[in-house]
């Protein structure tokens, strides 16, 4: 089996080197090929993912390159990682927005979309190259904006699934929280990418009993402190909300903390700078304890996961994916990407059915699902006023002074990257 990781040169990297150490027999890799036009990072992540393969008695090869191509020929699965104009970018997009009070995320809001817009050509050059080396290969996307860029590779006809963190987090918190097993919690988990709301916890599987009201009276202080929103307001809601909720929830508030403190882009700077010298220290052969703080928990087992059931090795049946609603939350269109628990095997996954959601949810799902298809639109088509357009349609921004202002601000921090601007 041959995978290959786009963005192999990330600083996340070694997180998913030891996934692949340590399931091996989940997913036999025999030849896992790190991706990266820069030379220097790819150097010291391969190094360490060598010296983590050996130590850990991994068999398979590890090889580094430059040459997309070349990496991608006759891999069973791609994952792509990559970030488009890296930190320097993701710093721009937490800061501008704030100027006109609206949040400054890398997902979320303008800067999320000026993420999309960066990302969604690029990864959709590696996706049509990945097609011509191998048509059956899957796609496994870990960029953000997930949902954008899933929806885009789906629509373009690719073999692809999204995958984020956060609901394998959850799932990681509340065994430990009940003191069973991961594998025995299943979630109710529903929405979009960074998104979400945890509406039932169920022991054993998708019929399980389902013990959310306990975990929620027993623990909801440690729950709410979690996903950092009033405990008052968690039990109103009956639900788990991802912690991406509060930029909706408690937008100004979020605002102004932004205002006061250093961006989360200058504090990933300086991890990685930090990571990638301990990445060239010759005889570490484990993942740093740092590389905790830099996100992505539990990444790696969530990734092997999901490239086992899809290659039909393994995999646990039940994952929460990112992928085609097909009628699953049916006042959406069949094509918009959701993020829900879904059988996955060979053939994909197939989104399990989900209750009735509740109007107070819907609303801003049906709300950011139209948001995400202007992106789309005006990644794939550019444009000021599709930019415009996107903007308006957010929940996050929807007066048109700033959406004239932020897609202004958008345009000029971005040029570079705009093949139309």
């Amino acid at each position: 089996m041959k995978l290959t990781v786009v963005g192999g040169g990330s600083t996340y990297t070694p997180e998913l080197i030891d996934g692949f150490a340590r399931l091996r027999d989940t997913l036999p890799v025999e030849e896992l090929v790190l991706v990266d036009p820069a030379a220097e990072r790819l150097e010291l992540v391969g190094g360490l993912a060598r010296r983590i393969f050996a130590k850990q008695g991994h068999g398979g090869r590890i090889v580094t390159t430059d040459d997309l191509d070349a990496g991608v020929e006759g891999a069973d699965a791609v994952l792509l990682q990559l970030r488009v104009g890296g930190q320097a970018a993701r710093e721009q997009d937490e800061t501008w927005p704030l100027q006109c009070g609206c949040v400054g995320q890398e997902t979320t809001g303008a800067g999320g979309l000026a993420k999309a817009l960066r990302t969604v050509p690029v990864v959709l050059d590696i996706a049509e190259r990945v097609r011509r080396a191998n048509p059956r290969a899957w796609i496994i996307d870990f960029t953000n904006p997930v949902g954008i860029v899933t929806r885009a590779l789906l629509q373009a006809g690719h073999r692809a699934v999204g995958l984020c963190n956060v609901a394998i987090g959850f799932q990681r918190k509340f065994a430990n929280l009940l003191g069973v097993a991961p594998a025995d919690v299943h979630l109710g988990h529903v929405g979009l990418n960074h998104l979400t709301w945890e509406t039932a916890v169920r022991l054993g599987g998708p019929e399980g009993e389902n013990v959310l009201p306990r975990l929620l009276a027993e623990h909801g202080d440690a729950i709410s402190d979690d996903v950092r929103l009033p405990r008052p307001l968690v039990d109103r809601l009956g639900v788990v909300p991802s912690y991406y909720l509060r930029y909706y929830y408690a937008h100004d508030e979020v605002v102004g903390e932004l205002r006061t403190k250093p961006s989360r882009a200058s504090e990933v700077a300086a991890m990685e700078r930090e990571l990638l010298t301990m990445y060239g220290d010759p005889a570490l052969a484990e993942k740093p304890a740092l590389l905790a703080r830099r996100g992505g928990a539990f990444y790696s087992e969530a990734a092997v996961d999901l490239a086992a059931a899809l290659l039909g090795g393994g995999g646990s049946p039940y994952q929460v994916v990112n992928t085609l609603n097909k009628g699953t939350l049916p006042f959406l269109a069949d094509d918009a990407v959701i993020e829900v628990q879904a059988a996955v095997g060979p053939h994909g996954p197939a989104p399990l059915p989900v209750p009735e959601l509740d109007p107070l949810f819907a609303g801003l799902v049906a709300n950011v699902t139209a948001y995400e298809e202007l992106a789309l639109e005006a990644a794939l088509r550019g444009g000021r006023d599709r930019v415009f357009r996107a903007l308006l349609a957010h929940p996050l921004i929807g007066q048109y002074v700033y959406a004239d202002t932020l897609t202004d601000q958008l345009i000029a921090h971005n040029r570079e990257h705009l093949a139309w601007a």
